[in-house]
């Protein structure tokens, strides 16, 4: 089962896709908010959540104060689960947070969207190549702020990101099991060139 664990919506159970996602656990989610929240990454943070699989990352960062969240899923039965969740959780937030559903791919999301953004999560499916990630993070990199914090969620075995290559670079990584957490932000301009 998965839940929103803390904020104005915590308990409040969600949804998952019955296939073709994983939900990140709950130990896992809670140790991650629990950071953000200590870097002060959280309160009236503009987020994009993508590949948002159920929602769960966005809707726990909406629960724990941020502002707005965009949540980002092409598979049309996995949106329709993250419009269901987002109307649960939104009922408890009482409009606190803007919060809304994109179905389209990351790809084109990112082409069209406006930003800035304080805080990413890309959870990606296990299947998706190095390569498209690295081009995630370059379209992702001038839709964020510049305190911005990214942060990739893949199987353990996963390499690292390629942030160099997106003008982006690594805070921290921590693994949980078979899931490793990468944390970036954006490099300064000066060091982008």
């Amino acid at each position: 089962m998965t839940r929103i664990i803390a904020g104005r919506a915590g308990g409040i159970t969600l949804d998952v896709p019955d296939r073709g996602t994983r939900p990140t656990s709950d130990r896992v989610r809670e140790s991650l908010f629990g950071a953000l929240e200590s870097a002060d990454a959280l309160a009236g943070a503009r987020v994009v959540d993508l590949y948002a699989g159920s929602g769960a990352l966005g809707l726990e960062a909406a629960s724990r104060g941020a502002a707005s969240v965009d949540l980002v899923e092409k598979a049309a039965p996995a949106a329709a689960i993250v419009q269901r969740n987002v109307a649960r959780v939104a009922k408890a937030l009482a409009r606190e947070a803007s919060i809304r559903v994109h179905r389209a791919s990351v790809t084109a999301y990112l082409g069209r969207a406006a930003g800035p953004f304080d805080l990413a999560f890309l959870d990606p499916p296990y299947d998706l190549a190095d390569a498209d990630l690295t081009a995630d993070l370059a379209a992702l990199r001038p839709l964020l702020s510049d305190h911005a914090v990214v942060v990739v969620e893949r199987g353990r075995r996963s390499p690292a990101p390629e942030w160099a290559s997106a003008g982006l670079e690594a805070v921290r990584d921590r693994a949980y099991g078979d899931t490793t957490m990468w944390w970036g932000q954006p490099r300064p301009e000066s060091q982008s060139l």
